[in-house]
């Protein structure tokens, strides 16, 4: 039996992450993600619409997450609205790594295609104010 057209057949499960990911939470979502993808989801999306800030922590989970999905067949996508979440997943290059969309509407539908430009606000340094 082939399994051409799983994802487009799936359908998707969203799991709403919190306005927050650190370590003190990173492994909980990471048990909801996995829970989700175990129970044969094709599509599941990572609902980062109301989170304003992770670390590494939650990067790395997201990063875990995406093998996991890969490993059974599935795809999980991200949901961004966060200009500096964004940039902390840009600057690890997980953008390249998992699909990101600025609207769930966007990532639940199942011949989605992630918007690669997602616009990031400019990185700006310090200046060095003497002459």
């Amino acid at each position: 039996m082939s399994d051409t057209g799983h994802l487009a057949q799936a359908r998707p499960v969203v799991v709403t992450l919190p306005a927050e990911i650190d370590i003190t939470n990173a492994d909980r979502i990471g048990e909801a993600l996995s829970s989700a993808i175990a129970c044969g989801a094709g599509i599941v999306i990572a609902d980062m619409t109301g989170t304003s800030f992770c670390n590494s922590s939650g990067i790395s989970i997201l990063v875990q997450a995406h093998r996991q999905a890969a490993a059974n067949h599935a795809e999980l996508r991200l949901v961004v609205l966060s200009a500096a979440v964004l940039r902390a997943l840009k600057l690890v290059r997980v953008d390249f790594l998992l699909p990101i969309y600025s609207s769930l509407d966007a990532a639940l539908t199942p011949e989605a295609v992630p918007e690669r430009e997602l616009v990031a606000p400019v990185l700006t340094g310090c200046r060095d104010s003497r002459s």
